[in-house]
């Protein structure tokens, strides 16, 4: 059973009443979702601004300023120009995809590089975390102990829940939260017959008469 593809056209008319919204399906009715540019851009401004007037501390453009404010203006240099370059770096335009959803599996690649199958996550839904609507997929316990056994070594977050946040994404929370229930119950669905297909294969003939 495969996620319908009026569902996931669906999703991207919902997603296209927003300015910021730009979800790509592909022919296997994947959404990959990138980071909202229009925040970063506000960052990288923000951190231009600030770079500028700190090189105008350094500089000593202003007169009357100390020793203390142009050393204060060198490390503002230092500081808000590694952040600013860091946010350009990291512009969807140079970027792509962070969250990618399929029917057969999510990855977000601002919490690790691993593809986690709908197979291994036992439920998911929704909760509010710090003021702020999360997505949490709870792992089965075979999957629990390998990201135990990957996060003990990266000193990463527990592994009894993988929290995915919408904030910071070109869709919304309602949209991703859909999209993930909607692939795990599929995926739910194609295991239930994958099992009945398997215990009828096994089951002994019956009798002829």
């Amino acid at each position: 059973m495969h996620a319908h593809p009026d569902r996931a056209a669906l999703a991207v008319a919902d997603n296209a009443q927003s300015a910021a919204a730009a979800i790509c399906i592909d022919a296997s009715h994947d959404l990959e979702i990138s980071q909202c540019a229009t925040r970063l851009r506000l960052l990288v401004a923000a951190g231009f601004a600030m770079t500028l007037l700190s090189a105008s501390l350094a500089l000593d453009w202003w007169d009357g300023l100390g020793d203390y404010d142009t050393a204060m203006g060198y490390a503002g240099v230092v500081v808000f120009g590694s952040i600013t370059c860091w946010l350009i770096w990291m512009l969807p335009a140079e970027r792509g995809a962070v969250v990618i959803v399929t029917p057969y599996g999510i990855r977000d690649l601002r919490i690790g590089n691993e593809f986690l199958l709908w197979d291994s996550i036992a439920g998911v839904s929704g909760e509010e975390c710090r003021g702020h609507k999360v997505i949490v997929l709870t792992p089965t316990p075979a999957l629990q102990r390998q990201l135990s056994c990957i996060r003990a070594a990266s000193r990463g977050a527990p592994a009894d829940r993988i929290v995915i946040q919408s904030e910071g994404l070109t869709t919304d929370f309602d949209t991703l939260l859909r999209a993930c229930r909607d692939c795990h119950a599929a995926s739910d669905s194609r295991t239930a017959l994958r099992r009945d297909r398997d215990h009828g294969a096994e089951s002994p003939a019956a009798p002829a008469s």
